[in-house]
């Protein structure tokens, strides 16, 4: 069965900073002043960043002392990456499929 794909997940990864953010974590867990120092951006606008990963489910948090640390969560990445294959697979098949204009 086809299941819809998560809007807010796709909203999370549709910024070119937040992609960023989601590959360094793909690499490594890094803390706010590791991702600031990798991405150039301000603190701030960071921390707004990584609150719609958060809420997009796609990092969680670990606190370790006066730092925050961020990891990315491979099962929801897992999951989009099959919803796209089941998304590609319906498109093979229906690439025949026309319907009449009335």
């Amino acid at each position: 069965m086809l299941t819809s794909v998560d809007p807010d997940v796709i909203r999370a990864l549709g910024d070119p900073l937040r992609l960023e953010i989601v590959t360094l974590l793909a690499r490594e867990t890094l803390c706010t002043t590791h991702l600031v120092e990798e991405t150039g951006a301000r603190q701030t606008n960071l921390s707004n960043h990584m609150r719609v990963l958060r809420e997009a489910g796609l990092v969680e948090t670990e606190p370790c002392g006066r730092f925050t640390y961020y990891k990315l969560k491979p099962e929801v990445l897992a999951g989009l990456s099959e919803q796209f294959a089941e998304l590609a697979a319906s498109a093979r098949t229906a690439a025949g499929n026309k319907r009449a204009c009335p």
